[in-house]
């Protein structure tokens, strides 16, 4: 019995932008780095990876390395791809 499987998106299970904020503040809270690239990857790939080439000027097959986790992508790259995505990040005092 052959089963097929496909890749796993996260993001196809989150109802709304809450839910993808949430889901990136986690990945961002983890102690490994890639797993914040990862998710951001996860975001850009439901997006479109071409709208986030086209808006971050960034060539297509860079962003899906950058942003695979297998490498450490330059903090600019992360930015761009960020801010084509309209995510922000915010610093928080713990109180």
């Amino acid at each position: 019995m052959n089963i097929k499987l496909s890749e796993y998106n996260p993001l196809d299970f989150l109802q709304n932008d809450s839910e993808v904020a949430a889901y990136l503040n986690d990945a961002y809270l983890d102690a490994d780095p890639r797993v914040f690239l990862i998710a951001l990857g996860h975001i850009a790939k439901a997006k479109g990876m071409s709208y986030v080439a086209e808006k971050s000027g960034l060539n297509r097959e860079s962003l899906y390395k950058a942003l695979s986790g297998n490498t450490q992508p330059r903090w600019d790259t992360v930015q761009r791809v960020m801010k084509s995505l309209d995510i922000h990040i915010q610093a928080v005092a713990h109180s």
